[in-house]
């Protein structure tokens, strides 16, 4: 762990691609290094703004292309896009997101090729399967971080390499913005600087070049308050809250675990549904008091015009022009789909974090929803007065 000034300087010192040349053909990682780069892509997707990048590192877990990553804004794009290792650009589809394990599974997308069926890649991966059951690595192990860094790497350039020991293998105490983070498993910490902008989905592996974990996004330690140096294990675990009705039609909390070798194998295969977290049927909803604009087209990005005086959004700080981007993870495409999540997973009382784009920052703001106001009834015209 280090400042942030230290994290950004030293890693742009140390975030040297290697490659193989005859300089290097003693090198004791260098061969490691070029294999684990042909199981690697860069990733590039939604951002582009200060504080909001749109470039990103993933894991082929497949020879159809598979590729885990971090649930980022990233993937908030129709024209999600990786390159490879040997230079080719190719565009990718999300097949799953979860963000209480800060994971996603995303697939390249040939044309002509349902994104269901073989594509006949045939690209070098990880056996995510075999990684998961191997014990973790302990502390002192020697590592290597692979990842995108500061977007030095494009179509067939390596990408940056770090060598590092394992400090801790513990529970993760995080936060990003003024929030909690949402995975709060178990996670590598190292001594190598290894969260960057860019780094998110990088691979941290063995000497041997086995898949130990994913190296997470940039946040910082809310006990200490210094950025982290991490990754989240392949064998991760979460406890995820999940409302249901009993009997009685009450609303009781229920716990269920999930693992990332589950996301994993259900995301490959298309079938990973996040469990419910609110109980609300389709309906109104919670009430916000944003209004946003002209909703003329089938993808109207949720940009928002003006807010209603004395609403909850006004109470939470919405301005107009903000970009509702994600609610609790879930990514917003448009107001379409911003108002059916809303009708479909909230009621009155509930607490929302909202992420939005404000100018050329992600703002994240703390939303608690209201009761609809009571619908004034349409006055009617006052009946003629009869003819004597």
């Amino acid at each position: 762990m280090t400042t942030r000034y230290g994290n950004w300087l030293l890693a742009a010192l140390l975030a040297v691609p290697f490659t193989a040349t005859p300089a290097r053909a003693a090198d004791p990682f260098n061969e490691l290094a070029e294999k684990t780069n042909q199981k690697m892509v860069k990733v590039f997707g939604a951002g582009g703004f200060s504080r909001l990048n749109n470039y990103g590192t993933g894991i082929i877990i497949s020879p159809d292309g598979h590729i885990l990553t971090v649930a980022s804004q990233l993937l908030d794009t129709s024209e999600l896009v990786v390159h490879l290792y040997d230079g080719q650009r190719l565009k990718a589809q999300v097949l799953a997101v979860e963000p209480e394990l800060d994971a996603a599974i995303i697939k390249i997308r040939l044309d002509g090729k349902k994104i269901e069926e073989p594509n006949g890649l045939k690209l070098d991966y990880f056996d995510f399967a075999e990684a998961a059951k191997r014990p973790h690595a302990e502390t002192g192990d020697w590592v290597l971080a692979l990842s995108n860094t500061f977007e030095i790497a494009l179509r067939d350039e390596p990408l940056s390499l770090q060598r590092g020991v394992v400090m801790a293998y513990t529970k993760l105490a995080a936060r990003r913005g003024v929030f909690e983070f949402p995975y709060t498993g178990e996670v590598y910490v190292v001594d190598a600087i290894t969260n960057n902008p860019g780094a998110a989905g990088g691979a941290l592996i063995n000497r041997k070049g086995e898949l130990l974990g994913v190296i997470g996004r940039e946040i910082k330690n809310t006990l200490s308050d210094t950025w982290m140096n991490y990754a989240i294990p392949v064998t991760a675990k979460v406890d995820i809250k999940e409302l249901v009705k009993d009997k009685d039609g009450k609303d009781q909390e229920k716990i269920v675990t999930e693992t990332m070798l589950s996301f994993v194998t259900k995301g490959m295969k298309g079938e990973y549904k996040r469990v419910n977290r609110t109980t609300t049927a389709i309906g109104e909803g919670g009430y916000h008091g944003i209004v946003f604009v002209p909703n003329i087209l089938d993808r109207t990005p949720a940009y928002v015009e003006d807010v209603v005086p004395g609403s909850p959004a006004a109470k939470a700080g919405f301005r107009p022009d903000d970009l509702v981007s994600f609610v609790d993870g879930e990514p917003i495409a448009s107001i379409n789909v911003f108002n059916t999540w809303i009708k479909k997973n909230t009621r009155s009382g509930q607490v929302l974090r909202v992420e939005v784009r404000r100018g050329e920052a992600l703002q994240t703001i703390e939303l608690t929803l209201g009761a609809h106001p009571a619908k004034t009834a349409t006055p009617q015209p006052a009946p003629m007065p009869k003819t004597p």
